[in-house]
């Protein structure tokens, strides 16, 4: 791996950041430099006398060159300032100094007045707090004017246990600035609050500014712009057009500059040769969002990839966000906004649905679809090459939005994994999420070039963490986005079937037991002459047992009866349940697909609402639906676990062992026998004690010392961890079969030294890990050992971070787990033995990202415990770990193309 960039200047390029203001807006944060002393001058001619006289305790008009010199020169370790700049000026300043002969510092940081409200003073500390633990600091120090009343809340509210001195006039404050469960809620919860409310200025624009609006049909910025007015936006559309003064009979203006009222969004239609220019003017006019529908960047290769850096930067730079380029467009369809700016003609009716979508072509077929279907939207983003706003940040927004309960996605790459799913998982507890990953089998060259690759295991793991509906394909995701908008959770996992054909009948009930659901009873036929009235008092009664959870129903038009006196039947039943009886009903209806007429039960807006029944054209997808809804509804209600870290951890003595492995080293290093007990040991892992040895007459001894019976392994790397165990001899008890299998494994080998190890008790062989993916971070996997098991790949992973839950869940997900807990007579193994293994290697990892990979094998499970008698660890360089540290949007990489 690369060393870590290095500025010119000496500090680590992961101090520089572009971060989210609480009112939506950016500034990029960096460490000060020499040259940044004519800009550290301007920022303090416009303080005002009062933010001098709390920062300097008294008037400070005017900076000495003596003081100008040390404030602007640092040396980025006992001495750290960082500025945050809007544009080219500096709005606010934070900094550090280390107190002699001591690992505390005291911490001061100012911002300027007309920035003060916007979260500068908590992100500065922050940023600073994370510089001063990576430079071995623990602790901070400030004196704070008790009148400044800001800045003591901004010390106080960080989540740190603040001790508080008062002594005339001034208040001393001490803290340890490690990082406790309550500083990164706070982090995390000013991150969500910022970043939703950039996307709701995004989403809820006063004006909307169309760049490249053309009187030609054929281009998009007429498309775009015919769209704005056919939805009525609730504010002003302006037309920017160079060659005509009205474009669709609205007044144009030849540049953004020109508009004579403020711009909050612009849609930027032009070619991107273009783009250079608008933005500078869209700078000098202080737009808020920007939405690029242009082409011609990260996905034409280098040149565009370099252009969208370019672009992203400098918008973030001016306090801007960007959606795309290559983008289809943002909708709001909030009846109070009612924004289309989107090339897409056709638009589904409002709902509480909302759908991040990366494929701008795909998107407008997504749209038609939802509105063929009967599915309403809230809210809907296609990023295109999501270069800035990506589908974390409207998790963030849709989390607090009250006019969404359903999310759906359709991501073709993940580009902050780790952040995904700790998002994913908070905002899962209350609103479900249903995703299309593309990309299992097959990747676009262009994605294989310019996305973050993420291994299936790793995908995997992630959705089963976190409640995420994953699903195959688009038809699939409406299929559950339909259930889940109109109807309520399965509270368990028993299911009913009532039809008026027996035949479909069957293949509903053997969809559902198909899928894992369990069938509450025969399926009911009320016959082909059944009435809508015996039809109706037939699901009514279903819907009241006891042991039924959710209900399919299947229906074949009758000759004499019309199918709608059915279909209202049904609707008129499911409603008239009291409101304890919360049941899903799905149907497969009139060979309808969506939301037909007749099954809707109309919103406050005339629109399909909560209670409508979906109908789907075959069982097995009305089957399908209801049992992703049903695992999900389980997940939701089990216990969210919480971050377990074991007693008796050293991760100081862990450090040593680390350091001494990777120094002098260039890359990845395997650790050695001895750094490996060592380092285990630090985090409570012993191993069966074993010696090494080179001949028959030192394996006899080595028995005798470590205890008999014994077990010997060749130290041949190739033969040593076959599964066919063709390198280990087991169960020795006497001084002849040691000899003998001394001579047998140097025979199959050809190597003399081999490990005489005591036996563990007799169990399950299982195996624990570490594999480390560069976007996602450390995954733990577990399974048990054996040629089947890695020959069907048997294993279950989780990422990190690990919950109690989580352990406990992993050691129980692989298909061959029930060997652990008795299956066939055996006795059960201690699993929580093995959870309390899973976890401090879930803790070593959180520790060390320089634990690259890990293997404990085998790792023998039985009732008397789980026994450790082998691993192997490689450590190097830590990765980059986007969801660690202080808050910061997603770097722009150089070869950003379609990221999330």
């Amino acid at each position: 791996m690369d060393a870590p960039q290095r500025d010119p200047f000496g500090y680590p390029r992961r101090w520089e950041a572009d971060v989210v203001l609480s009112d939506g807006g950016t500034v990029h944060l960096r460490p000060i430099v020499p040259t940044d002393a004519e800009a550290l001058l301007a920022f303090h001619a416009r303080l005002s006398e009062r933010t001098r006289y709390f920062r300097y305790f008294g008037p400070y008009p005017r900076i000495p060159d003596k003081d100008l010199r040390r404030f602007s020169t640092v040396d980025h370790h006992d001495r750290v300032a960082f500025i945050a700049l809007l544009g080219d000026d500096i709005v606010a300043v934070g900094r550090y100094e280390r107190l002699p002969d001591s690992d505390s510092a005291e911490v001061a940081f100012v911002v300027q007045d007309a920035h003060q409200g916007r979260g500068l003073g908590s992100i500065l500390l922050e940023h600073l707090a994370a510089a001063a633990r990576e430079r071995g600091l623990g602790r901070f120090e400030a004196e704070v004017l008790a009148e400044n009343g800001q800045m003591v809340r901004v010390f106080r509210d960080a989540g740190y246990q603040v001790s508080r001195v008062f002594d005339e006039g001034v208040l001393h404050l001490e803290f340890d600035i490690d990082q406790t469960a309550a500083s990164v809620e706070v982090a995390h919860s000013r991150e969500q609050a910022a970043e939703a409310r950039s996307v709701h200025n995004l989403l809820h624009p006063r004006s909307v500014a169309v760049i490249g609006a053309s009187t030609d049909r054929a281009k998009v910025g007429n498309a775009v712009l015919v769209n704005l007015l056919a939805a009525n936006f609730a504010g002003p559309v302006f037309p920017v057009n160079a060659e005509h003064t009205s474009v669709r009979g609205v007044r144009a203006y030849p540049t953004v500059l020109d508009i004579p009222d403020p711009v909050d969004l612009a849609v930027v239609a032009v070619p991107a040769a273009g783009v250079d220019e608008v933005m500078d003017a869209c700078l000098a006019k202080g737009v808020k969002t920007l939405v690029v529908v242009s082409s011609g960047f990260g996905e034409t290769g280098p040149d565009g990839r370099g252009a969208e850096r370019r672009l992203v930067d400098e918008a973030r730079a001016h306090g801007m966000r960007v959606v795309g380029p290559n983008a289809l467009g943002v909708v709001n369809l909030d009846p109070a906004v009612r924004l289309n700016a989107t090339l897409a003609p056709t638009l589904p009716r409002p709902g509480r649905t909302g759908f991040f979508c990366q494929s701008g072509a795909l998107g407008t077929a997504i749209l038609a679809d939802a509105a063929a279907r009967g599915l309403g939207l809230s809210t809907f983003v296609s990023a295109g090459n999501r270069a800035d706003v990506s589908g974390n940040d409207l998790l963030q927004y849709w989390e607090t939005d009250p006019a969404t309960d359903v999310v759906l996605l359709y991501l073709e790459s993940f580009g902050n994994p780790r952040k995904f799913a700790r998002l994913a998982r908070r905002l899962g507890r209350h609103k479900p999420i249903v995703m299309v990953k593309s990309g299992r089998n097959t990747v676009l060259p262009a994605l294989a070039a310019t996305g973050v690759a993420v291994d299936e295991p790793s995908v995997q793991a992630l959705f089963e963490q976190t409640g995420v509906i994953r699903v195959e394909s688009i038809a699939q995701l409406f299929d559950a986005a339909l259930l889940l908008a109109h109807q309520p959770l399965p509270p368990g996992d028993r299911v009913a079937v009532v039809g008026n054909s027996s035949a479909i009948g069957v293949l509903a009930a053997d969809a559902a037991l198909g899928q894992g659901l369990i069938l509450a009873g025969d399926p009911v036929d009320v016959g082909a002459q059944a009435g809508p009235e015996e039809f109706a008092a037939a699901v009514a009664a279903e819907l009241r047992r006891e042991d039924v959870d959710s209900l399919i129903v299947v229906f074949v038009p009758p000759v004499a009866i019309p199918g709608t006196a059915y279909a209202r039947a049904l609707r008129e039943a499911a409603a008239d349940l009291p409101e304890a009886v919360s049941k899903p009903v799905v149907s497969t209806f009139l060979a309808a697909e969506g939301i037909p007429a007749e099954l809707a039960v109309a919103g406050p807006d005339g629109a399909p609402g909560r209670g409508s029944i979906p109908s789907y054209p075959s069982p097995e997808r009305a089957a399908l639906a209801l049992a992703r809804a049903t695992s999900y509804a389980r997940w939701r209600s089990a216990p969210a676990g919480k971050l377990a870290r074991p007693e008796g951890l050293d991760p100081d003595g862990a450090a040593v062992v680390v350091r001494a492995a990777l120094s002098g080293v260039d890359g990845d290093v395997e650790l050695t026998d001895e750094q490996v007990l060592a380092l285990l040991a630090c985090y409570g892992i012993s191993v069966m004690p074993y010696r090494v040895v080179g001949d028959a007459d030192a394996a006899v001894a080595a028995g005798a010392e470590v205890g008999l019976p014994v077990v010997m392994k060749t130290a041949s790397k190739r033969y040593r961890h076959r599964s066919d165990l063709v390198g280990v001899r087991l169960d020795l008890t006497t001084d002849d079969a040691i000899r003998n299998a001394y001579h047998d494994l140097r025979g199959v080998s050809g190597v003399d030294d081999v490990y005489v190890q005591r036996m563990a008790p007799k169990g399950n062989s299982c195996t624990i890990g570490l594999q480390d993916d560069p976007s996602f971070g450390t995954v733990v996997s577990f399974g048990l050992a054996g040629m089947i098991s890695d020959l069907l790949g048997d294993r279950a992973h989780r990422a990190l971070p690990l919950t109690d839950t989580g352990a406990a869940g992993l050691v129980r997900a692989p298909k061959a787990a029930p060997l652990l807990a008795g299956y066939g007579g055996g006795e059960p193994a201690d699993l929580t033995a093995l959870e309390q293994l899973v976890l401090r290697i879930a803790a070593l990892a959180e520790d060390f990202p320089e634990v690259r990979a890990l293997a404990l094998e085998p790792v023998l499970a039985s009732a008397a415990g789980a026994f450790v008698t082998g691993g192997r660890v490689t450590v190097g360089p830590p990765p980059s770990r986007h969801d660690t540290g202080p808050r910061r949007l997603r770097p722009v990489p150089p070869s950003a193309g379609r990221q999330t």
